[in-house]
Formats: structure tokens, C-alpha cells, sequence
């Protein structure tokens, strides 16, 4: 082949394989637009997605939230807890709740109602509106609310409004939390109403301190003083927990909230609706954590767990053979190693129910098989002494009985041996009257009241739908109710 055909035939050779090399890169051009829009499609829809659920979960929930305003008497109780219900002035309050039953039942915590006099409910509207420029004050209602009745120790507490058909929030199993978990906090911090927070669950059960009966959700979401009582609720939007405190130095939110587990919230919340306070099953046992010195010291086999600290005498425990210093290694089945498990165990317990304990005394593994008691609240006993015709105080929709010597001795805490206690509401009547059992009346519009009679004498000489202040003790405290009844 001569020269000037080399040359043509390369010219031709490397003209198509330029060709076929433009065309491949043409058609991976090609390929990769579409792919990369795509990317970018798929990488923006899941955060459509999720804006849209936060969205409806908002709405979903919201509606069920409320603010609760709360006047009484007395200073702010200083605690090692940041409480995160907000002081507005010495004898004012704002704290947080949710509509737990479609009947007007309302929960929040017990520091939130401390001192009250007087409660008010601040509900959403039935139907929100969509306007995104309608501010959050508007359309709401502000009704009064009676206190059902307070488990303080546990800092839970329900109050009730008249309305009827409320959009109650569920209350999720606590057994499927889990660590990291997304979560939102809903209430008023700062006194801000219809407030959302976003974070997760940073511990499902922190106890912050070692032989507390109680163990708490911790998360990041900000919750601040004003929360308090508030849901934490997960995406389905049912209640997890209570916001009840936070930790902290500045006085805010720094990460660190803490809330009542679900499984506390709705065994507290039938106990108090059922009774007014809560009925705690017992076997007769305290028990301990066991640290490291406390096991080197008594040469225990292991330094974690529970050990029994105290057997009462005659009491359930001492009859089935339980001894101080036995091990506790299995409550029904399963492993407990901390005092809140326990608690928590007992208190879903009824009497006449038996739980089955493993213990490890020295060398020996036993078992035993005990009977629950619960024994009757304070209360409850005093109820047993009232007489429904003799004791009902109709005006008021209360039985109450007359404070001797001998029940004054029964209540420590009591100011003065003088009074009318409140041991009942009543079926039949019901009244304006914010009382709930347990508080001890003491006088009528400042005049005094000793005895049944004077309290009704008192009552029947105040006209229909004219003001009536009582001055009652209500657990160490002193403050006033005022109300209106509308008919004697």
C-alpha cells in the first residue's frame, strides 16, 4: 500500500473511532442527566415526606394539648429539679396538659396544681384553622377545671372540665421506646401556648437518683419551665411520657428533660380517677441498691442488684419466709436489678394477687410465692366513718365528717384539731365547689366551721349564685376557693 493510501485509510481509521468515542460519551452524557435528576428527586421527597408528617402530627396532637393557669398561695419550692412549670408571679402558674379522656379529663403534674385556689383550662379551638397566618392566641376557650385528685410522690395529677367529646391523645406502650427514638414535646413553655419541640429519647429509663422509687425518659427535646405536664409523644402521636423537670445551670433548656414513662401515666391516671389518689401494693419488704462497698463489706456474691433491707413483722413477706439480706434476683419470671422495676411491678398489682420472688440467700437459691395487700389509704379509712345520710353535705356534692382529737391524731400533718374533712364526693350531687377528698374545711366566708351543722348553716345562709370563699388545708397548705353555687 503506497503512502497516500496509509494516509487515507489512517484518516478514516481515526475519524471513526472518534465517532464512536463521541457517541458512547453522548450517550453516558445522556444517561447520566436523567440519573442525576433523579437523584435529586429521591434525595428531596423523603424530607417532603417528613415535613408533611411533622405537619400532620402537629395538627393531630395539638388539639389535645392545653395550658393550664393556676392562681393560689405560697412560695416557690426551691428542689434540687429545675421544675419546668413557670412562676409568673408568687400566686400565679402556668403549666402544661393533655386531654387524656374524651370526658373532660385532663393530666399534668401534681407541682403544677401546688397551692391551688383556682384552676382555669385554656382548650384549643374544635377546629383549628389552616390559615398559616392566624395567630396562635386566637380561637380557644378558657374554662374552669375542679382537681380530681394528686399522686404527688409520683408528681402526677387530673383535673376535669365540663366540656364533653375532647379529642383525647392514647398512651403508647412503654415496653417499645427505645434509645434514639424521635420524639416531640408539646405544652407552653414560657407561657408560649401551642409550642412543639423536636429530639429524641435519650435514655428510656434514667434514674437520677439510686434508691428512687421512680426512673424518668430522658431527651434532648427543649422543653422549658412552662412544659410542665405537657405530652412527650412519639410519631404516631401517642404519649410516651409527662414532661415533669429539666437539669440545668442557665435556668433553660440545655438538652437534658426529663418525663413520666407511660406505663406510670396511665396506672396513675385510673387509680386517681377511681379514687382521687393512688392505692400502692405492698409485701411488707424495703430493699436497697447494692453498691460496691456495701457488698464488700457484707461479702455478698455480687455488687449490683437489690438486696432486702427490711422484712415488717406480720406483714406478707415475713409470713411467705423473706429475710433481710437476701438477694433479689427475679420478680415473676424476670431479672430485676433496680428498685423502679419493683415499684413499677407492684403497682400494677391488685390484692389478692401473689408475686413470685426468686431470692439468693448465701449459697441457697429459693423461691417464694407472696400475697400483694394494699392497704387502705388514709383516706379511704376515714371514709369508713362517714354516714351518707348524716355526712353529705349537699351544696358542696361532698361527704365530709368532723375532726376530733382522734382524727387529727390519724393526720399529722393537720394545722389545727378543728374542721370538716372531706372523705367522698358524691354520686348523686354534684357541685361548683373545687374540692376534692382530703381537704380539710375551716371556715365558711371567714367564719369558722367546727361542725357538720355549722358548715351547713353556713353554707344555707349564702344566697344562690353569690360568691363563697372557703379557707381549706389541702396537704400542708393553706388557701381559699372561691366559687359560685347556683342553687342550695
Amino acid at each position: 500500500m503506497n503512502k497516500g493510501a496509509d494516509l487515507i485509510f489512517n484518516t478514516v481509521k481515526w475519524t471513526f473511532r472518534f465517532f464512536i468515542c463521541t457517541l458512547f460519551a453522548f450517550a453516558l452524557s445522556s444517561m447520566g442527566e436523567p440519573s442525576l435528576q433523579a437523584q435529586s428527586k429521591t434525595s428531596t421527597e423523603p424530607l417532603q415526606q417528613l415535613n408533611s408528617s411533622i405537619e400532620g402530627l402537629i395538627r393531630k396532637v395539638s388539639g389535645s394539648v392545653v395550658q393550664i393557669l393556676v392562681t393560689g398561695y405560697g412560695a416557690v419550692e426551691e428542689s434540687d429539679h429545675a421544675r419546668t412549670d413557670l412562676i409568673v408571679g408568687r400566686e400565679r402558674a402556668i403549666g402544661s396538659g393533655f386531654i387524656i379522656d374524651s370526658g373532660g379529663y385532663i393530666l399534668t403534674n401534681a407541682h403544677v396544681l401546688k397551692g391551688a385556689q383556682r384552676v382555669r383550662v385554656v382548650l384549643p379551638a374544635a377546629s383549628a384553622s389552616s390559615n398559616p397566618v392566624t395567630p396562635v392566641s386566637a380561637q380557644v376557650a378558657v374554662v374552669p377545671a375542679r382537681i380530681v385528685g394528686m399522686a404527688e410522690d409520683i408528681d402526677l395529677a387530673l383535673i376535669q372540665v365540663d366540656n364533653k367529646n375532647l379529642p383525647a391523645l392514647p398512651v403508647a406502650k412503654y415496653e417499645d421506646l427505645v434509645q434514639g427514638e424521635l420524639v416531640f414535646a408539646f405544652g407552653s413553655p414560657e407561657g408560649l401556648r401551642n409550642t412543639v419541640t423536636m429530639g429524641v429519647v435519650s435514655a428510656t429509663a434514667r434514674q437520677t437518683e439510686t434508691d428512687s422509687q421512680l426512673v424518668y425518659i430522658q431527651t434532648d427535646a427543649p422543653i422549658n419551665p412552662g412544659n410542665s405536664g405537657g405530652p412527650l409523644v412519639n410519631v404516631n402521636g401517642e404519649v410516651v411520657g409527662v414532661n415533669t423537670f429539666i437539669l440545668t445551670q442557665s435556668g433553660g433548656n440545655e438538652g437534658l428533660g426529663f418525663a413520666i414513662p407511660s406505663n406510670v401515666v396511665s396506672i396513675t391516671y385510673s387509680q386517681i380517677r377511681k379514687f382521687g389518689h393512688v392505692h400502692r401494693a405492698q409485701i411488707g419488704v424495703s430493699v436497697q441498691t447494692i453498691t460496691s462497698s456495701l457488698a464488700s463489706a457484707l461479702h455478698l456474691p455480687k455488687d449490683y442488684g437489690l438486696i432486702i433491707s427490711d422484712v415488717l413483722p406480720r406483714s406478707p413477706a415475713e409470713t411467705a419466709g423473706l429475710q433481710v439480706g437476701d438477694i433479689l434476683q427475679k420478680v415473676d419470671g424476670k431479672p430485676v436489678d433496680n428498685i423502679p422495676y419493683l415499684s413499677f411491678h407492684l403497682m400494677a398489682l391488685e390484692a389478692g394477687d401473689k408475686i413470685h420472688l426468686e431470692v439468693q440467700r448465701r449459697a441457697d437459691h429459693l423461691t417464694f410465692d407472696v400475697p400483694v395487700a394494699i392497704p387502705p389509704h388514709q383516706v379511704d379509712q376515714m371514709a369508713l366513718l362517714a354516714n351518707p345520710d348524716n355526712s353529705l353535705i349537699r351544696p358542696l356534692g361532698v361527704l365530709g365528717i368532723e375532726i376530733d382529737e382522734s382524727i387529727a391524731a390519724q393526720l399529722p400533718g393537720l394545722r389545727d384539731p378543728h374542721g370538716i374533712l372531706v372523705v367522698a364526693k358524691s354520686a348523686e350531687y354534684t357541685s361548683e365547689a373545687p374540692l376534692t377528698t382530703g381537704d380539710a374545711i375551716r371556715s365558711v366566708n371567714g367564719l369558722g366551721v367546727g361542725t357538720l351543722d355549722d358548715l351547713r348553716t353556713a353554707l344555707k345562709a349564702i344566697p344562690a349564685r353569690t360568691a363563697i370563699a372557703l379557707q381549706i388545708q389541702r396537704n400542708n397548705g393553706l388557701l381559699f376557693l372561691a366559687f359560685r353555687l347556683e342553687e342550695q
